[in-house]
């Protein structure tokens, strides 16, 4: 398959890799600055493209959109009117506004398209979304759902500061970075509207946007869920509990298991991979985008489910910013 790759920086850079190990695409890329071309040029042997003009003229049949947020849609248009399928790196916005020419062009060409949802590929949350289906706690009361890590621990290498999660302008803060929490809740329980939201300036960081979000989101099938988002802690940690009627589910990203449990205690567990490894999480949703392509059938995570995602996360910044200007008044 003719896949482009538009943005090469740390996400872009990581499918490129993952797809040149494949060895089964013509691959094309394309990003403006000097680093990524240097990257390209000299570590994966790459030719950039200078100019999207000339990424066109490859006719690529799939693009990822692996840019700053703000430019995802604007991208993702160019790409959808040269008949490419869409993966689109989360968020997939900054802004709902401006879907619908989007939304249009892939209903006029007909394509598949997927919003970067690696944690959906995660073998952890895969087997409690197994458990859900399979109804081994009965209807779901609540859920608790949250992820903590040190946004200068992200890339080690490059300033924190000048990235886009730290750049309102460009999709940075806590809510759109960490949006994979969101995502699942959703994919978990279904639609949900935020019920409450409050967020905490990342002011000990020096940048300009929310470190930390609490939400609580009520979901159209009776599901009550907390959703908790932060950069700021400085280990890294990942987890959920679900509580049902029947039992409860546990899964925490340092532990090789996803456990079901009761008054009785130990119900079920379920094994993890032990030779999983985190990258593997990254080549099986962009393995699953082309194979999606290639049988003609709808993604695990596609252009809508971005947008419900996307909806939740500023409709909570916008709740969480009447919160503040209200304790203020």
């Amino acid at each position: 398959m003719r896949i482009a790759v538009i943005g090469c920086g740390s996400i872009g850079r990581r499918h490129l890799r993952n797809l040149l190990a494949e060895g089964k695409h013509e691959l094309s890329a394309y990003d403006p600055s000097d680093d990524a071309i240097s990257y390209l040029t000299k570590v994966l042997k790459i030719e950039p493209c200078q100019s999207l003009e000339q990424l066109w003229e490859r006719r690529p049949e799939a693009a990822l959109i692996c840019a700053t947020p703000d430019v995802h849609v604007e991208l993702a248009l160019a790409a959808a009117r040269q008949g490419a399928h869409l993966f689109i790196e989360k968020p997939l916005s900054h802004r709902l506004e401006g879907l619908s020419p989007l939304e249009a062009a892939i209903r006029e060409k007909r394509l598949v398209t997927m919003v970067g949802s690696n944690m959906r590929f995660h073998p952890g949350p895969a087997a409690v979304k197994r458990f859900l289906l399979a109804g081994v706690i009965g209807a779901v009361i609540s859920a608790r759902i949250q992820t903590g890590s040190y946004l200068p621990d992200w890339r080690p290498a490059t300033d924190y500061r000048k990235s886009y999660t730290a750049d309102p302008a460009k999709g940075g803060g806590a809510l759109l970075d960490c949006i994979h929490e969101i995502d699942l809740a959703l994919w978990y329980f279904g639609p949900a509207s935020v019920a409450a939201a409050i967020t905490v300036p990342a002011q000990r960081l020096q940048i300009p946007v929310e470190g930390l979000a609490e939400i609580l989101l009520q979901h159209s099938s009776g599901v009550l869920s907390s959703v908790h988002l932060n950069f700021m802690q400085r280990d890294y940690r990942r987890r959920c509990q679900i509580v049902g009627e029947k039992g409860t589910i546990y899964w925490d990203f340092e532990n090789p298991y996803v456990e079901v449990r009761s008054g009785t205690g130990l119900e079920k567990r379920q094994a993890l991979p032990a030779e999983w490894q985190v990258n593997d999480m990254y080549v099986e949703e962009v393995r699953h985008f082309v194979n999606c392509i290639e049988r003609g059938e709808p993604c695990e995570a596609p252009l809508e489910q971005g947008i419900a995602a996307l909806r939740v996360a500023l409709q909570a910044r916008e709740l969480a910013s009447g919160a503040a200007a209200g304790s203020s008044a």
